[in-house]
């Protein structure tokens, strides 16, 4: 059993992560900490957790655990896992792991001198309608791949969200811009070459609330929109020659939506429906980073994949200060 420390308290933590880990077949959550002990002791009673710390550099000196998982302020993500990983623990980062890519070297040099694990925690590259997303594509039931087109939306305007607060990563894009990204590139194998982007700013948080994309990935396209200040949505489409698959709540599996998808063909004179009732998206991450951990054979996502992922993001934001394309 790959025991974890849980660095923070974070809302995302609790309510969705530590749960998924205590629900695991080979991973076990036994610390939690904070910067106030009562916090980390009172989080750590609600989930069984046998151990709780006062502070961060505590839990990451002990050895009562083998890896972290990081759900602190974006902001803070590349100094924590740092540290983590020089502590010689494994570590799973909640995305955005870095808010600029070349801030990702310092990680991968962090986790070869200390030949441990580092991942971004990107659940839905470990879940079965992803999975099937891929398959589908590869196997060629949509014919050729022309065009990919996204959507995921929410809105908050809480002034004491981090997602507002521009000093702690806020903002649209590194929050759930980097989705539609991933996935695609997940279920493709391919890169994109270039970008064209619009994105707004909230006058008074300053953090982007809106983006259009627009991507070139040379033998299709994808374009999708995300905000921060819209009501919420999330699909995604795979269209191609002869059909196109539509991936109900792609993101946040059954919160959105039914976790399904529909394989459509071209004159749609059939629909194919894959049902996957209750996946556990978080947990499924969790068995295959713990799996990953101790030597197996396991498909995470590798840091130079996030370093590619988060160039796209970076992309995004010049393309949107210019007219025209951006070079990825």
């Amino acid at each position: 059993m790959l025991r974890f420390g849980i660095l923070s308290t974070a809302k995302i933590g609790r309510e969705l992560v530590v749960p998924a880990i205590q629900d695991a077949e080979n991973c076990v959550v036994t610390a939690v900490a904070s910067r106030e002990l009562a916090r980390a002791r009172e989080m750590a009673d609600r989930f069984s957790v046998p151990h709780a710390f006062g502070s961060y550099e505590e839990m990451l000196a002990s050895d009562l655990i083998d890896a972290v998982y990081i759900p602190l302020p974006t902001s803070q993500h590349v100094e924590w896992t740092i540290k983590a990983a020089d502590a010689g623990k494994h570590v799973l980062c909640e995305k955005p792991i870095a808010l600029k890519a070349a801030e990702i070297d310092s990680l991968i040099a962090a986790r070869d001198r200390n030949n441990v694990l580092v991942t971004e925690a990107y659940m839905v590259t470990y879940t079965p309608v992803w999975k099937k997303v891929r398959s589908l594509i590869a196997d060629g039931a949509i014919g050729r791949l022309r065009h990919v087109q996204g959507a995921f939306t929410y809105f908050n305007r809480d002034p004491g969200n981090m997602r507002n607060i521009p000093s702690l990563g806020g903002g649209g894009l590194p929050d759930i811009g980097v989705y539609p990204t991933i996935s695609t590139r997940f279920v493709t194998g391919h890169e994109p070459l270039r970008i064209q982007a619009v994105t707004e700013r909230d006058p008074e948080f300053g953090t982007d609330i809106y983006s259009s994309v627009k991507a070139d990935f040379g033998g299709f396209e994808m374009t999708f929109y995300i905000s921060t200040q819209m009501a919420n949505r999330q699909v995604m489409v795979f269209h191609g020659t002869d059909g196109f698959i539509e991936v109900k709540s792609p993101f946040n599996a059954d919160r959105y939506g039914a976790e399904e998808l529909e394989l459509t063909n071209r004159n749609h004179s059939e629909s194919q429906f894959f049902r996957f009732p209750d996946s556990r998206q978080y947990k499924c991450e969790a068995e295959a980073f713990a799996r990953a951990a101790s030597g197996e054979q396991e498909e995470v996502v590798s840091l130079e994949s996030s370093k590619l992922n988060q160039r796209v993001i970076d992309a995004i934001y010049r393309a949107s200060e210019k007219d025209g394309w951006e070079t990825v």
